[in-house]
C-alpha cells in the first residue's frame, strides 16, 4: 500500500509555534531549574539505569526486556469500528529488535506500569500524580513458554490485592496461533489483557536520522544518500525502516473509560508508562525506576548523551511539572541537558526563543487523551500547545515531530507503516482487526 500522510494533523501541530509566545518563554527559569534538578539525579542514580525507547542507550548489566519502547493509546473504536464505544486501549511495547521466530520473556523481577491521571481541564498543565495505576508483573516462564500475568490496581495511592490475570502468549513455531485474551474483574469493571510477542508496530529510517543529527551538530560528515531536500533523508524508494521484521514483548490492554473516570465527570487522561526493577526481598523490596515513557521519539530524538538519557528515565512527570511551578529550589546554573537539546534544536535551525518554547511546550511528559474526540496523535491540541488526542498504531509521530523540531511542514523521513511499494527495506504485516489489534509476530 502507498505511504500516506496525515496532512491535516501535522500542519497543526507545526503551526502551533506561531502562537507559542511569551507566556512560554517565561517558563525558561523552570527549564534552568529543571536541567539542575536532573543532572543533580544523575549524579546519585545507579549507573545501570539505562535509557528508554529503542536506540537511545546501550548497557552490558541491562536487559532489553526492562526497556521500553513505545506507548499507544486510544479509543477503541478509532481502531476498530465495529468495537463497542466505551473502551480505551493501552499498549506497551519492550523488549525493542526482538528476532523473528525466537522466544523472549517479559522480566519475572520487575514492575510494567500504566499511569493514569484524571484530567478536568484540557488546557492544564500535567501534574503528574497518577490516579490510577495498572501494574503488571510476570512469573519466570513455565515449560510451555509461558508466564503466568499478575496485575495490581493501585486507585489514589491505595493499592488492591494483587490477582492472577491468566498466561502470555507463547511464540507457536508457525506464527497462526490465536493470541491468549485474558478477561479479569478489577473494581465492578472487565478489562481484556494480552501480553506476548507481536511485531513491532514502530517506523522509522532511524539510521538516516542519527547521521543526519550528527552531521547538523558537526559530529559526522554529511549523510550519504542525500536524495531530499532535507538536511539528506533518503527518498521512499531507499528509505528504510530499522524496526521491520523485528518483534517486541507487548502489554495490550481494554480498559472502560467508566472504570478510569471512577466517580467523577472527567472524560480527558494523562498517561505514561514506567518499568521498575524490584530487588530485595519481598517484605522489603528495593524498587529501581529504570525507564519511562510517554511522548514518542522526543528524548532518544533531541538528546544524545547517554547519561542524560538515563536520567531522564530516573525522574517522573511530576518532577517536571514541579520544576515547572517554582516547587523545586534554583541555583541559577545553566545545565547540561537541556543545554544538549538546545543546541539539537538549534542545528535544525530553530532560535534560542523557539528552541525554549519547543521545550516548554512537551513538558511535563505525559500523553493525553480527550476520549470524547477521535484519536491520533497531534490531531488536536490544547491552548497550552499540547497535542491531547493519544496515538493510534500507525500514526507518523517521526514526521509530525520532525516537522515540529525543523520548523518544515515537509520533513519526513519517507517511511511508513505500510511501506513504499517496490521498496523491501519497508513494510509491515497488516494491523489484526480486534484486540489486540498489534501484528502477530514474525
Amino acid at each position: 500500500m502507498a505511504r500516506t500522510k496525515n496532512d491535516s494533523s501535522k500542519k497543526s501541530w507545526v503551526s502551533f509555534i506561531k502562537g507559542v509566545g511569551i507566556k512560554n518563554i517565561k517558563r525558561t527559569i523552570g527549564i534552568s531549574v529543571l536541567a539542575l534538578g536532573l543532572v543533580t539525579i544523575a549524579a546519585v542514580s545507579p549507573r545501570y539505569l539505562m535509557a528508554s525507547d529503542h536506540d537511545d542507550g546501550e548497557t552490558d548489566t541491562k536487559g532489553r526486556n526492562v526497556n521500553l519502547t513505545d506507548l499507544f493509546v486510544f479509543r477503541e473504536q478509532d481502531q476498530n469500528p465495529a468495537a463497542t464505544t466505551g473502551n480505551l486501549v493501552f499498549i506497551m511495547d519492550t523488549n525493542p529488535r526482538s528476532l523473528p521466530r525466537q522466544q523472549y520473556y517479559f522480566s519475572n523481577r520487575a514492575r510494567y506500569e500504566f499511569n493514569i491521571t484524571r484530567v478536568t481541564d484540557n488546557n492544564s498543565v500535567p501534574t503528574g500524580l497518577p490516579d490510577i495505576t495498572l501494574r503488571f508483573e510476570f512469573s519466570p516462564p513455565d515449560a510451555n513458554k509461558q508466564q503466568t500475568i499478575y496485575l495490581t490496581t493501585i486507585q489514589n495511592g491505595v493499592a488492591a490485592p494483587r490477582v492472577t490475570v491468566g498466561t502470555t502468549t507463547p511464540l507457536n513455531p508457525n506464527l497462526t496461533a490465536t493470541p491468549t485474551i485474558n478477561n479479569v474483574p478489577v473494581a465492578g469493571n472487565n478489562l481484556a489483557v494480552f501480553a506476548g510477542l507481536r511485531e513491532d508496530p514502530f517506523f522509522f529510517d532511524v539510521e538516516q536520522y542519527f547521521r543526519v543529527r550528527a552531521a547538523v551538530l558537526g559530529l559526522g560528515p554529511n549523510p550519504p544518500d542525500e536524495a531530499s531536500a532535507l538536511f539528506g533523508f533518503r527518498d521512499p524508494q531507499h528509505a528504510i525502516d530499522f524496526a521491520k521484521d523485528y518483534n517486541v514483548n507487548a502489554i495490550s490492554v481494554r480498559v472502560p473509560i467508566s472504570f478510569l473516570k471512577g466517580a467523577t465527570t472527567a472524560q480527558t487522561f494523562d498517561v505514561w508508562e514506567t518499568l521498575s526493577v524490584v530487588s530485595g526481598n519481598a517484605a522489603n523490596p528495593t524498587v529501581n525506576q529504570v525507564d519511562r515513557l510517554a511522548q514518542p521519539a522526543i528524548n532518544e530524538g533531541l538528546v544524545y548523551t547517554n547519561d542524560y538519557l538515563n536520567t531522564l528515565n530516573a525522574v517522573t512527570p511530576k518532577f517536571e511539572a514541579d520544576v515547572l511551578a517554582g516547587k523545586q529550589p534554583a541555583a541559577g546554573l545553566a545545565a547540561p541537558i537541556v543545554a544538549e537539546i538546545t543546541k539539537t534544536l538549534k542545528a535544525f535551525g530553530n532560535s534560542d526563543a523557539r528552541a525554549t518554547a519547543l521545550i516548554t511546550a512537551l513538558l511535563p511528559d505525559v500523553m493525553r487523551i480527550d476520549t470524547s474526540q477521535p484519536s491520533g496523535y497531534a490531531k488536536k491540541q490544547n491552548t497550552l500547545l499540547r497535542p491531547i488526542t493519544g496515538r493510534l498504531l500507525k500514526d507518523d509521530v517521526i514526521d509530525i515531530t520532525l516537522q515540529l523540531v525543523t520548523n518544515n511542514p515537509s520533513a519526513s523521513d519517507n517511511v511508513s507503516y505500510d511501506g513504499t511499494p517496490g521498496n523491501p527495506a519497508q513494510g509491515h504485516h497488516p494491523l489484526s482487526p480486534s484486540f489486540p489489534y498489534l501484528a502477530p509476530a514474525n
